[in-house]
């Protein structure tokens, strides 16, 4: 059932309530359909591991958000009420909603205004997956019948209608329940291309070139030193053999346990006894 939850959007309250909850403007990166955050990405913040960053744009979206839903207000009449709700483990903060709960808004304010993509694919008629998601997302929370998105440029706005579209919620859940599956173990999502920044400046060159070669160097040590002690195992005919430096020891190691063929644990779910994750780094020459 969903409720309202009196927090003020922006207040450190907000961003503790955010923290316990699955929320809306999150759900385009759940959903890996975010240009600007990938699950990986959403999973360092949310976990702590890093913190977020308030960049120019979505300062510029918090100034102006008052502006254009008084805007919004005036082109169609309606009295719009910023809200918080929550229905089970689902939250929405929503820039506006109707006094009848039938309607709520969502308002984009883009940092480059008409010239933004955004305002691009509105004057088109279109909303971009991201924002779609995120409203269905509130759509889903709220209960309402009607969402509006409102673009708006600081003078001028772009109204367009989202529809409902019941039938994609369960892609939601479903993406959710994945995510907080990786909250719970503490295991990042997959990478993504998205994750990858390409770099070419003169002190990451110099740094990938000089590793590069000592990589090439030492793989050719290796497959020497490979050599060179296959021949002296070769040459060793005693359990222990020493001389000019060098010795060759034959041991015995024991095996390792093949788990999968204990009866005893099996049905035991193994990972609530893995240790914590940690990240780790892998250098890969190409």
């Amino acid at each position: 059932m969903t409720s309202i939850v009196k927090l003020v959007q922006g207040s450190p309250e907000w961003h503790a309530h955010r923290a316990q909850y699955r929320n809306a403007s999150e759900t385009a990166a759940v959903l890996g359909q975010s240009p600007w955050v990938t699950p990986y990405q959403l999973w360092q913040l949310r976990t702590g591991r890093t913190q977020q960053q308030t960049t120019a744009p979505m300062a510029h979206g918090t100034a102006m958000e008052p502006v254009a839903r008084a805007a919004y207000e005036q082109l169609t009449g309606h009295v719009m009420q910023p809200l918080v709700l929550v229905d089970g483990d689902y939250s929405a903060s929503l820039d506006g909603m109707t006094l009848d709960r039938q309607l709520i808004l969502e308002v984009k304010c883009p940092y480059k205004g008409k010239g933004s993509e955004l305002w691009q694919a509105a004057e088109a008629g279109e909303v971009p997956d991201h924002y779609r998601w995120q409203v269905q997302h509130q759509l889903m929370v709220s209960g309402a019948e009607q969402a509006h998105l409102y673009v708006h440029d600081g003078t001028e706005g772009i109204l367009l209608d989202v529809p409902t579209e019941p039938d994609t919620w369960n892609q939601i859940y479903e993406a959710w329940d994945r995510f907080m599956q990786h909250m719970k173990n503490d295991t990042p999502p997959p990478l993504t291309d998205k994750d990858t920044v390409i770099r070419s400046d003169p002190a990451w060159r110099q740094a990938a070139e000089a590793y590069a070669k000592l990589k090439r160097d030492i793989d050719l040590m290796d497959a020497q030193l490979d050599e060179a002690k296959s021949k002296l195992v070769k040459l060793a005919t005693h359990p222990s053999e020493s001389g000019c430096g060098v010795s060759v020891t034959r041991f015995w190691r024991t095996g390792n346990v093949d788990y999968k063929r204990v009866h005893a644990l099996q049905g035991v779910d193994l990972e609530q006894y893995r240790g914590k994750a940690r990240e780790d780094v892998r250098v890969t020459v190409k």
